[in-house]
């Protein structure tokens, strides 16, 4: 399905119901996924030790920004391959979140569940961000 801005919903839904226009990166199911995930490290960042916070929680906060915002830079690019490269931005900040989450956890600021729940939804993350990829390429040959 494609809208006036020519980005794509790429989340599984009930393909009998349509699916409202996206007009907007907030619209965007990956987006939506990144923001949980940016919000989950800004809870770890502020449970971090004080000797912490200005290292590893500002480096878990600033590339959990980078996922959501990269997202939001690309969809608001003219051409496909701007936006494809927005996206791929925002897959590398989301493996550099996910190696911050390994120290978080080597390092004793996270028990086992809670690094598992974590990289779950980080994996999840990354999932969207790839499908999202592979639409917007697909989009791009569309149009060629």
């Amino acid at each position: 399905m494609q809208n006036t801005n020519c980005k794509l919903d790429i989340s599984r839904q009930d393909e009998r119901r349509p699916r409202p226009p996206i007009k907007d990166f907030k619209d965007l199911e990956v987006w939506k996924a990144a923001r949980l995930l940016r919000q989950e490290m800004y809870k770890l960042a502020r449970r971090l030790p004080d000797f912490e916070k200005f290292g590893l929680g500002s480096q878990l906060r600033r590339a959990a920004v980078s996922v959501t915002a990269n997202i939001a830079e690309g969809f608001g690019r003219f051409g496909y391959q701007e936006n494809a490269q927005f996206i791929r931005q925002a897959r590398g900040s989301l493996y550099e979140l996910r190696d911050h989450l390994t120290t978080c956890l080597d390092e004793g600021h996270l028990t086992a569940e809670e690094s598992k729940r974590l990289e779950e939804i980080a994996h999840s993350v990354g999932r969207l961000l790839n499908g999202y990829l592979r639409s917007t390429l697909a989009m791009k040959r569309e149009a060629a």
